[in-house]
């Protein structure tokens, strides 16, 4: 009898046990789990383009624009494209800094649209803005659409100035 208490108490403990481990396991079906992705930073292997944030290029010296995500960015300065307000772009993408030739850019100064097109062999970049304030330094918001030569486009909005 004593061995049939000990072994049917070592029963007891080893089924509540193994209830307790199936209850704590929450039930995940896999269509319900979603998965929310900033749309600049989705990663290069999934046929997207990583836009990562760098600090203001050292190399620019005097008049440039630069842009950010938004306000709170800019602010930050978290900064995603940067240009010498002449002939060459600064962005980091997929992992990488790169510099790029501005092959066309807008008046600022003439319009309160501002314009801008950059490429290379690996990206084709537009920036398109409106002018939200103008002063010393002249505040857009807009849009920056980057294009890769397999069809992948991301298009981002950005805020910024471009100054003197």
């Amino acid at each position: 009898m004593k061995y049939f208490i000990i072994f049917f108490s070592a029963f007891m403990l080893v089924a509540c046990k193994k209830e307790q481990k199936q209850n704590t396991q929450p039930s995940v079906s896999s269509d319900s789990v979603q998965t929310v992705q900033d749309s600049a930073t989705v990663a290069a292997s999934s046929g997207k383009i990583a836009v990562d944030t760098f600090p203001f290029p050292s190399e620019i010296k005097e008049c440039s624009c630069y842009f950010a995500k938004s306000k709170a960015d800019f602010l930050a300065e978290k900064y995603i494209y940067a240009d010498d307000a002449g002939k060459t772009a600064y962005m980091k993408l997929d992992g990488k800094r790169i510099v790029l030739n501005l092959i066309s850019s807008s008046d600022m100064e003439a319009d309160d649209e501002l314009t801008k097109e950059i490429e290379n062999d690996d990206y084709k970049i537009s920036v398109k803005g409106k002018k939200i304030k103008g002063e010393e330094a002249l505040l857009f918001e807009g849009t920056l659409t980057i294009e890769k030569p397999d069809g992948t486009v991301v298009k981002i909005p950005i805020y910024g100035e471009c100054g003197c």
